[in-house]
Formats: structure tokens, sequence, C-alpha cells
């Protein structure tokens, strides 16, 4: 039995998207004990994954923390580890294997540079869809792909019985009207017109909701929708995916809460702008689906609604 070390630190939507690759690694690796290397706010989510042995924290603390450097070397090399696959493939990462992985090379570290096709740049590489890029890095690196390409996140799911019986939810439709501050161009900004049309089609027969992150519920009072909460602090991610999977249909944003939808395999809309497609980063699925337009201000309540109405019995 080896050790083998997955890097994955976020975020929301890269972890869902991730949830393929990670099944096909450990899998791949049925005798072997899988770690994996993340960031404290998936931390606890990963502890839950079926596919994972043991999670490992990083603290991503300033690469010139030479203390924390040694640590983090420390905890890695107690474990020997075997094999490397970098999920994240970030500049960080990039590091790691230069400072602490530094004998590392094409069987023992595996990430989109390693595995990159000879006949193509990283730059062109990195434009195709982020599943495609999973899959030709576990291929290339001798792992049978059989769930890459369509990833589960159900795994992640928790019973809500107490929140629904709190909110008396029944049939309802999830809204995810945020973004970070810092991508506001990824914000659709008529969801209350939205939520005015669902209402005036459907009235008492399905509620409409939102569940606003921590540094979104202030946010969520410009909504008229309900806010789910738990003790009036933002859903942890397995109460958030079981609200998801539970829920009659879902609108977001270009956001974490879309790709979990995705790939919960709920019946749902998207909303992108130019900044993106949903192509690229591998959105779409058999009931999920994607809305591209070059303007989202210019993105009209009425046309979502109409993919809406047209999805929901």
């Amino acid at each position: 039995m080896s050790n083998i070390l997955i890097i994955k630190h976020g975020s929301l939507g890269d972890i869902a998207q991730a949830c393929g690759a990670i099944q096909d690694i450990s899998e791949n690796h049925s005798e072997d004990q899988i770690h994996i290397l993340t960031t404290k706010p998936y931390f606890e989510l990963f502890r839950k994954n079926p596919f994972i042995h043991n999670v490992i924290l990083d603290k991503r603390l300033s690469r010139f923390n030479l203390i924390y450097l040694y640590l983090l070397m420390r905890t890695l090399k107690k474990l020997n580890i075997k094999k490397v696959y970098d999920l994240q493939n970030s500049s960080r990462t990039k590091f790691y294997k230069n400072i602490l992985f530094s004998k590392a090379n094409f069987n023992t570290w595996s990430s989109s540079e390693t595995t990159l096709p000879s006949n193509i740049s990283k730059e062109e590489f990195d434009k195709d869809p982020v599943l495609n890029r999973f899959e030709h890095q576990l291929k290339t690196s001798g792992i049978k792909t059989e769930h890459t390409m369509k990833p589960d996140f159900n795994w992640a799911v928790t019973n809500i019985d107490n929140l629904k019986q709190e909110f008396n939810l029944d049939k309802y439709i999830v809204l995810f009207p945020f973004c970070s501050a810092h991508l506001t161009h990824k914000k659709w900004p008529h969801y209350n017109e939205l939520i005015e049309l669902i209402k005036n089609k459907y009235e008492d027969q399905i509620k409409v909701v939102v569940a606003p992150g921590p540094s979104e519920i202030d946010d969520a009072k410009n909504i008229n929708a309900v806010s789910i909460l738990d003790k009036d602090k933002a859903l942890d991610i397995s109460q958030l995916a079981s609200l998801i999977k539970e829920s009659s249909f879902v609108i977001a944003n270009d956001t974490g809460p879309a790709h979990i939808s995705a790939h919960l395999g709920v019946k749902g809309v998207t909303l992108f702008g130019k900044h993106t497609t949903a192509y690229k980063v591998s959105i779409e699925r058999e009931n999920f689906k994607a809305i591209q337009v070059d303007d989202l201000e210019k993105l009209s309540a009425a046309k979502v609604f109409e993919r809406l109405s047209g999805s929901i019995s």
C-alpha cells in the first residue's frame, strides 16, 4: 500500500468540478491511501468524501514563511508520497513541486504542465474545457477515467429536514443572485423582476428562496425571496448542496453554487455574460443549462422566466 496525494485548494465551483477526477484517482489506486491537501473552507467537506482517506490542511501562508514551509514539508515527508495529482494547477502548487517535491518528475507528479501535449502551449491548452483538461491530465498519467467527465457531487449532501420544516419548504426554486465583490460583471441585475413573474404565475404553489453566503446575508435583504439560514448563519456546503438537491429548479449567476447544481443533476440554468463561456467551464449537464449573452444587463427577466416555466411541471 502506497500513499497518494491530491492537491485541490478550491474554489467551491472547482471543488465540484474535480469530484469525478478525485473518484477516478481513488478507484485507480484502490489499494492505496488517498490524501488530499486543501484549504480551511473545504477541510470538513472533504472529510465526508468517500474516496479520500485523509485530509491535510494547507494554511496557504506566505511562500516566504520558511517555518510553515518546513512544517508542511515535514508533514508530507512522513507520508512518503508515491505520487502527487495536482488538480489545482496553480502557481502555488508549481512552487510546491519545485520546493517541497524537488525531485518530482513525470512519474511522480501529475499536473496540467507535466502532462501538457507536446504540440500545444499551456496558454492554448488552458482554453479547453475544464473537465477535458482534467481528463487529459489523468489519462496521460495512466488513470482510467470513468467519472472525470461526469462529476457527481451527491456525496456531499446531508439531512436538512429541520431547515425544510423551519422554512416550510415543500416545492421551491433556489436563486443565487450574488457574486464576489470583485466579480460584479458576473451579476445579473434583474432577479427581483424574475421573482415577481414567478409569484404572479405560481402564487403559493412554489416558494422562491435564496441561500446567501457569509458575506451575502445583508445583500440578500434586497432580494424579495426567503433567505435560508441556519440560526442566522450561512448554510455550510453540505446543507447548501442538500437545499439545491431537493429544489425544483435553480437559477444562478456563474458562481460556485451553479457548479454544485450542475453536478448534483438538478434542473436549472446559469447566466453568463461575455466573461467566459459555459463550454469552457464545463457547466452544462443533462438537466442544467446556460443562457449566454454578451450583456447581462440586457438579458430580460421574461427570457429567464421562459426557460424556468418550460421546465417546471
